[in-house]
Formats: C-alpha cells, structure tokens, sequence
C-alpha cells in the first residue's frame, strides 16, 4: 500500500504510461488537465526507467497503462510506475488497466501451469497500488483476485450506441440478434442484447488448443436477420471470421463483430479484411497498429471520456452508477 500524506484538497495527478499515450492525452482533455511530465527510458539491456518531473505529494494519482503487446514491457513499466509513486508519497496511486493483459490465464485448466492473472494481480497490489480501474475483464471473478478496490466498468454502452444509430431500422424491426461465440460469453451477450433490446443467439464451438476453434452449432434463430457478435475481446480473428461465415450459411443478412478489445495479434488484420464481416467494432483501450488503422472494416470508439468520468467519480468519492444511463 502507499504511503498516505494527508493533504486538505488533492488534485488529481494523471500520468501516462508509454503503452498507450494517446488514450491518456484524450482522457486530460475530457478532464481539462495536464499529463504529468516524466522520463520513461529502457537501457541497452531493456531494463525500464522511470522518472516523475515533478512533485504530487499528498495528491490522487492516476497511472493509465494498458498492459497490452508487449505484454511483460508494459507490465513491468505499470509496476515500476506505482513504485516510484509510492516513493513519492502519492496520497493514493490508481492503477488504470483498459486492458488487462494475462486475464485468460485465470484458472489451472491444465496440470502444473499458474493462475498468471492472480500472481498479476498480487503484483500491482504489492508494487502500492490502492486502487485499479479496468475495463470489461476477461471474466467478473478476477475482481475477486486483487485485495484492493476494483471498479470494473464496461464499454458495452459505447458500443450498443453506436448500434442503436447503425441499425435503427432493423431494431426497430426486431431483426437483430446478438450472437456469443462461445458459451462462456453467454453473460456478457446477454447484458448486451438487452441494452438494444434484441434477441440472442448462442454458438458452440471446442477449442482443441489455443487460438484454435471449431464451430459445432449455432443455438438459436438468424435467418434474415442483422447479426452482432459480441465479445470481450478479439485476439487472431479466427472465431469471428468463422462465425460469420457459419452465421451467414445458416441464413443471416448480415454480420458484424464487436468486442471492447482489439488485442489483433498475427493473422488478425489479413483475416478481418478477407472476411465476410460487415464492419467490426472495437474501442481504444489497446492502440491499433497502423495495418488495423488503414482497415475499411475496423470502426474504432473511444473510452476516454468514460475513464475520464471514472476517474472523476473516484476524485468526488461519487458512484459509478453516474456514468452509464442504462
């Protein structure tokens, strides 16, 4: 934990970590701030440097650094972060994580391998964080992984706005369905299907190893109808592009795809773009690589104003509840 100097009306201190610079200078804007000014250094054997350039004693501050690719780099800078920090005598340290990298690995589905998003979560407690702030986790029960407060929130809103005015007509219709991959994305569908007040549908696909996944059936009624696929996040692409194609053969007008994280590693772009895919909808808690930027089917929102808001409800001692309409 950090080590509290009490001060009569702190400020808030945001400070942005190399891993997504962009998404902090957006957050400062909605909360009409200046980032604080450091040195992030690696040295020539790819130790990592960090340095504040100014004094917050006794201030509220908030680190915001997704731990997307590289995963351990951006990692290992969060620690670092939160350590110099604490040694600064921050009055509290929030860790702000969009996207929280090792959250797949969350249980032992095999022998001998580690729940990496606990010992993940061990870590930034004992580096001094006293809160984390974190979009759409893997899964709810990795908030019961850290022995801090998390305020776990959702881009979902943002992304079933962007639908209600996309497919205005075929919802007014009720000719939309939202589709889980998976049935471990059962709940998380559902959540969202209810915010546009759409049906559901569910497909049942085995995984016979990482990043593999073969489609068995598809639950529930798609003819003719505008179908969304919803997921957390969307890693090489192959399930949702296979989806689609299983979805469209099944009698579905159109597909689309969207998840809060566009985690895009290896053939992700090249299979997006020959895909039948109607567009896929992401938000910017990871930052695109310039392939996926250049991609006519890739439509990205942003969650700057939601973390600003969030960020603000921790700095007033407010709810969250605030934040959303639904």
């Amino acid at each position: 934990m950090s080590i509290s100097v009490i001060k009569k009306n702190p400020k808030i201190v945001l400070f942005a970590g190399s891993a997504h610079r962009e998404l902090a200078e957006e957050i400062a804007r909605h909360l009409k701030i200046k980032l604080m000014p450091n040195d992030i250094r690696r040295f020539a054997d790819g130790e990592t440097y960090v340095q504040f350039k100014e004094t917050f004693r006794g201030d509220n501050v908030f680190i915001i650094q997704p731990t997307c690719k590289p995963v351990n780099d951006n990692l290992v800078e969060l620690l670092l972060t939160i350590d110099a920090a604490r040694r600064a005598s921050a009055g509290t340290i929030t860790a702000i994580i969009p996207y929280y990298g090792y959250s797949r690995q969350d249980r032992k589905d095999k022998p001998r391998v580690p729940i990496s998003a606990k010992l993940v979560a061990n870590l930034i407690t004992e580096a001094g964080a006293d809160r984390v702030i974190a979009i759409d986790l893997h899964t709810g029960q990795l908030q019961g992984f850290f022995d801090i407060p998390l305020d776990h929130i959702s881009a979902k809103h943002i992304i079933a706005e962007y639908f209600t005015k996309k497919l205005k007509k075929e919802l007014k219709e009720n000719k939309v369905v939202v589709v889980s991959p998976d049935a471990g994305g059962v709940e998380r569908a559902r959540g969202f299907a209810q915010l546009l007040k759409a049906s559901m549908a569910i497909i049942d696909k085995r995984r016979p190893e990482a990043n593999k996944a073969e489609i068995m059936h598809i639950i529930g009624d798609v003819k003719n109808k505008s179908v969304i696929l919803f997921d957390d996040m969307i890693d090489t692409g192959g399930t949702m592009c296979e989806s689609a194609s299983a979805l469209l053969k099944r009698g579905a007008s159109e597909v689309y795809a969207a998840c809060t994280h566009p985690v895009f590693s290896g053939p992700a772009i090249g299979r997006i773009n020959a895909s039948e895919l109607k567009n896929i909808v992401v938000t910017n808690t990871i930052p695109l690589s310039e392939e996926a930027r250049k991609s006519k089917k890739i439509v990205q929102l942003s969650v700057a104003q939601l973390l600003a808001g969030a960020i603000d409800c921790v700095q007033k001692g407010i709810s969250m509840k605030v934040l959303f309409k639904n």
